[in-house]
């Protein structure tokens, strides 16, 4: 990554190109998926690949508690992501963590070619969202069953 300029290295696995992570983070696609509905769509644990963590966990759980888009833990090939870049589907893409908490993607570098991602362009909304929700639980300025009060 270094050696390009880049921030994270993408986890690309098999002969398919799975995409596993971005460098140590959890690695989010929020886009329209072929049959026309809005998706967040990361790798599943299942496979072995990818560490279970407190905040891709809590990504997961608290959209689909919003219950606005659907919500899925399978596998996304890097071939199946161009085509939904060239097709205009991506959304937006992000990284999360417990360092990062949620880090905003808007550009990869794949076989040479620079790839536009549209995260910022459309303002990186759910980024932020989730971004500020997650905040704003951990301290306590939104309630959740997730946190509890010391204070009396």
């Amino acid at each position: 990554s270094r050696g390009i300029n880049a921030e994270y290295g993408l986890w690309l696995y098999g002969d398919d190109l799975q995409m596993t992570e971005a460098g140590t983070m959890n690695f989010f696609v929020y886009w329209v998926n072929e049959s026309g509905e809005k998706e967040l769509i990361t790798a599943p644990l299942d496979s072995g690949l990818i560490l279970p963590g407190v905040t891709r966990q809590s990504v997961l759980d608290l959209t689909r508690e919003w219950g606005e888009f659907k919500v899925t833990e399978r596998m996304v090939t890097m071939p199946e992501f161009l085509r939904a870049i060239d097709d205009n589907r991506v959304i937006e893409v992000f990284g999360c963590g417990t360092a990062c908490m949620i880090a905003p993607i808007d550009a990869m570098l794949f076989d040479d070619k620079d790839i536009s991602i549209p995260t910022m362009t459309s303002g990186a909304v759910l980024s932020k969202r989730l971004f500020t929700s997650l905040s704003d639980i951990q301290v306590g300025k939104t309630e959740h069953p997730w946190s509890v009060s010391i204070y009396s």
